[in-house]
C-alpha cells in the first residue's frame, strides 16, 4: 500500500490536537500498514476496589490457606479467581 500521506500538523496543545483528531481520519496522515505492535511490560493493570461480604468462617479459612502459603490473603483470592476463570 503506497498511499501518500498528508503531513501531520503541529499543535499548540493537547486540546487542539484532540479537536483535530476528532474531525480527521488518521489513515490520511499515517501509513497503518507499517504499524508495529507495542509491548508495555511495566504497565500495571488498572485495579478497582470492591467490597465482598464473606462468612467469617470462610474468611478465616482463606486467611489460614494464605498463611500456609506465606502470601497475603487478598492476593490468594485473586489467584484463585483467575485460575477459576481460566479453567472454564
Amino acid at each position: 500500500m503506497n498511499k501518500s500521506t498528508k503531513k501531520t500538523p503541529q499543535f499548540a496543545n493537547e486540546t487542539e490536537e484532540r479537536a483535530f483528531w476528532e474531525s480527521h481520519d488518521s489513515a490520511d496522515y499515517l501509513d497503518w500498514s507499517k504499524a508495529q505492535r507495542v509491548v508495555l511490560p511495566n504497565l500495571k493493570p488498572t485495579t478497582k476496589t470492591i467490597s465482598l461480604r464473606l462468612p467469617q468462617h470462610l474468611l478465616d479459612s482463606i486467611k489460614a490457606a494464605a498463611n500456609a502459603r506465606d502470601v497475603p490473603y487478598q492476593s490468594l483470592i485473586k489467584v484463585w479467581l483467575q485460575e477459576k476463570l481460566h479453567t472454564r
